[in-house]
């Protein structure tokens, strides 16, 4: 069990308030919003928490009746902050904080609900709280702003029950394919099933689907889910864009022969070749610089005896990065690398391309508007990519989208040591908040 603190004894986290009769300086007040803040979302975090499927590890996943419970309480904390609440046709939790004119045009804020299985307490959930705070300012001040903000816990990102993923974010956008409502879970229960069982009707789908002009701009908080903020001694950072990634499946193939008989000169090893090639995917892609990255993740020798030379290697090859055209010149490069390092060795190289994603970008705008509102809560900001994928990258096909990172302890993520400070959740809402106030009001 990870403990959080927010630095002081008390648990509303509001120790240092002057006393009584002392007019409170606004710089105190701030602090102590922020930290008010800060541990109503650790705490419901942690409320969130115990909606799991097993009572020892997390998990919660798209329509289960954990999800429904999470999403009824979500709905509640959302109406508490002055929104208008409703479940939509693929089972997402939205709320709606009207504009200054009705039916202008929404902000929309928002991450996930679902969970891997034995998950940390912050992946996703984190981003609809702070979301929730930020609204929840706004209607204790009695203000509205020119456009609209929307909140949606999405249903689906992970992709945990139905091994198909951001099933919330494509309701949203209107992008679910008809194959779906066919996939099944592992119970042998169909998509169109989960949902009939959730009270959700699988015709209505579509319904799910938001017009264009009825948003104008989405922004996602999440915990970064790797170790470049802590490293850098940073809170928060501001999304260049979420990696597009390349998977292939690669072989050499040389020829097998006696350990012991076939002179060094003469041999035509696979293995060896393969470990030339693994050296320069790592110095290759270190040169290159620009967030790449790639890995040899699984290698098999064949015939793979102690007193054989290794005839045939297979090996895969994950690469990804922030933009698609460096990431393709430098897959072209490995894969030359490759085929010259064979030919040399007179062996043979193929590979081939199982997997694909493209890289989304974020919105250069709101990139710079995310990036103010951290210089001025934090002094400095970073950028970064990511490189797990976001609710983001659905929501990106359609309207312009940008993401904050929040640190999380080492770098952690979908496992139970998933930990955040209250400190760095208080920066956070408040960096969120000035950015989507701007946003919100231009």
């Amino acid at each position: 069990q990870v403990h959080h603190h927010s630095g002081r004894g008390d648990a509303g986290g509001l120790g240092s308030l002057p006393h009584r009769g002392h007019p409170m300086s606004d710089t105190v007040r701030q602090q102590a919003e922020r930290e008010a803040a800060a541990s109503r979302v650790m705490a419901r975090a942690d409320q969130l928490a115990a909606f799991s499927e097993t009572a020892d590890a997390l998990t919660r996943v798209y329509l289960s009746p954990e999800h429904l419970q999470a999403n009824q309480l979500v709905g509640q904390w959302m109406q508490a902050a002055g929104m208008m609440v409703w479940q939509d046709s693929v089972g997402n939790i939205c709320g709606r904080y009207e504009g200054q004119q009705e039916g202008a045009p929404a902000v929309l804020l928002g991450s996930h609900l679902d969970t891997v299985r034995n998950a940390g307490r912050y992946d996703g959930m984190l981003g609809v709280l702070a979301a929730i705070e930020v609204v929840q300012r706004l209607h204790q001040q009695g203000r509205r702003l020119a456009k609209a903000i929307e909140i949606v816990g999405f249903g689906d990102e992970e992709g945990t029950r139905f091994g198909i993923t951001l099933l919330g974010s494509r309701g949203v956008t209107g992008t679910w394919p008809e194959s779906w409502l066919s996939q099944c879970d592992t119970d042998g229960v169909s998509v169109a099933q989960a949902l009939v069982n959730a009270g959700l009707d699988p015709a209505r789908i579509a319904h799910a689907a938001r017009h264009p002009r009825d948003i104008a701009a989405y922004l996602e908080l999440h915990i970064e889910q790797g170790p470049c903020l802590e490293q850098a001694g940073l809170a928060l950072g501001v999304v260049e864009a979420i990696n597009g990634a390349r998977r292939l499946n690669c072989r050499f193939t040389g020829e097998a022969g006696h350990a012991g008989t076939v002179p060094m000169l003469h041999r035509k090893d696979a293995l060896a070749a393969a470990a030339e090639w693994m050296v320069q995917v790592e110095n290759l892609t270190r040169q290159r610089g620009g967030n790449l990255v790639a890995t040899v993740g699984t290698l098999r020798c064949a015939p793979g005896a102690v007193n054989v030379i290794p005839g045939e290697v297979q090996l895969t090859l994950d690469i990804r990065g922030p933009q698609d055209a460096p990431l393709t010149a430098l897959l072209e490069e490995l894969l030359g690398q490759a085929q010259a390092i064979a030919g040399r060795r007179q062996l043979s190289f193929a590979a081939e391309e199982y997997y694909r994603i493209a890289a989304t970008a974020c919105d250069s705008h709101l990139q710079a508007v995310l990036s103010e509102a951290v210089v001025a809560v934090e002094g400095r900001s970073l950028t970064l990519p990511s490189g797990a994928g976001h609710d983001a990258i659905a929501i990106a096909e359609r309207w312009p989208s940008a993401m904050l990172f929040v640190r999380c302890l080492g770098g952690v993520s979908h496992h139970p040591a998933e930990s955040v400070t209250a400190a760095d959740v208080g920066l956070a809402i408040d960096a969120f908040s000035r950015a989507v106030e701007k946003v919100a009001d231009a």
